[in-house]
């Protein structure tokens, strides 16, 4: 029962605000008493710190499971964006800049987690990208993740959704995009285009 409470707060959360969704909601989305939910957490901001752990897992095991497929690495970093782009559709604000708003402890050790995990993902993708000539040999692999983790959750720290022309997707792939052309060889700019070809045929 607790797993279930933690994966529907989570999903919960992320798409509905870490604000706005209370416990009586996910009492009643999962047909379960309040009493339910706080046999296994004290309150709202346990539960709130328990479901981001919770997905921050699910999340990972879902990236451990693109990069096991033998992508190239630009489409690698594509195809992880794209389940994110799924995982936030229903989002009407960043998940991240609610957190950090209205939790920021929970936000805190949620940063550090994510900083291993992206880092790991992302220097691990410079690596075979170099090996594979899409990337510049010459990169500092640690420097250039380290800019791309800020541009990543600069965006999410962001309060971009006071600002209709922005959408939380756009600008993920845009910093994609961006990322991809700075660090880029001949070839891999080749398969930059091709993956952005694709995205406006899905668009």
């Amino acid at each position: 029962m607790k797993d279930e409470i933690l994966n529907k707060a989570g999903f919960m959360f992320l798409n509905f605000g870490f604000k706005s969704v209370t416990m009586d909601d996910i009492a009643k989305e999962l047909g379960i008493s309040k009493k339910t939910i706080y046999k296994y957490f004290g309150n709202k901001e346990e539960l709130v710190d328990e479901s981001t752990e919770y997905v921050h897992v699910q999340i990972n095991n879902i990236i451990t499971s693109i990069t096991s497929k033998g992508y190239n690495p630009i489409k690698e970093n594509f195809e992880i964006k794209k389940m994110f782009k799924e995982l936030f559709k229903n989002s009407k604000t960043s998940p991240m800049y609610q957190l950090k708003k209205y939790y920021p402890k929970t936000y805190a050790k949620l940063i550090d987690r994510e900083w291993c995990m992206f880092s790991d993902c992302v220097q691990s993708n410079l690596t075979r990208g170099i090996e594979e000539k899409l990337y510049r040999a010459e990169l500092d692999i640690d420097v250039v993740s380290r800019f791309y983790f800020s541009i990543v959750f600069g965006i999410h720290e962001e309060d971009y959704h006071n600002h209709e022309k922005y959408d939380l997707a756009q600008l993920e792939e845009a910093a994609l995009e961006y990322h991809t052309r700075a660090i880029a060889t001949e070839e891999g700019l080749k398969v930059l285009i091709e993956q952005l070809n694709n995205l406006n045929k899905d668009a």
